[in-house]
């Protein structure tokens, strides 16, 4: 079974158009501080903006390849933006503490807005994230 989340040739800056002004501008923070943490350009992987690629291979025998790290917002700019750093966010609860308002869910740790948390802490979570899938 092939991938559905695929880098595209979607401009990243267009996509942050789109998005309403408060929400476009918390995108493009995001950009700047997941691009100096992980030194990859933006990519659009179908609607979320990725850094870097990572092969991966399960127990199973399915692999594929996404993303290091990398964000979506929410559709039209609504509902939450989406942070995908780590397979496992709970092995990180003691940063998590830190980060500010945000949920986690299985995959990705959810916010409404960036001044929400810590940015600094944040940057925390990109790098733990890139070192897990350097492993």
């Amino acid at each position: 079974m092939a991938n559905k989340t695929v880098p595209t040739d979607t401009d990243v800056q267009a996509f942050i158009a789109t998005q309403p002004e408060a929400r476009a501008a918390d995108c493009q923070a995001l950009v700047a501080l997941m691009q100096r943490v992980s030194g990859h350009p933006p990519r659009m992987w179908g609607r979320m903006v990725g850094f870097g690629d990572h092969h991966y291979k399960y127990d199973s025998g399915r692999e594929g390849d996404i993303f290091q790290i990398g964000f979506a917002s929410g559709a039209g700019g609504k509902g939450d933006i989406s942070l995908y750093i780590t397979c496992d966010a709970s092995q990180y609860a003691d940063t998590l503490a830190r980060l500010g308002k945000h949920r986690v869910g299985k995959g990705c740790i959810y916010i409404k807005r960036l001044s929400d948390i810590d940015t600094g802490v944040l940057a925390e979570l990109c790098e733990a994230g890139l070192r897990e899938c350097a492993k």
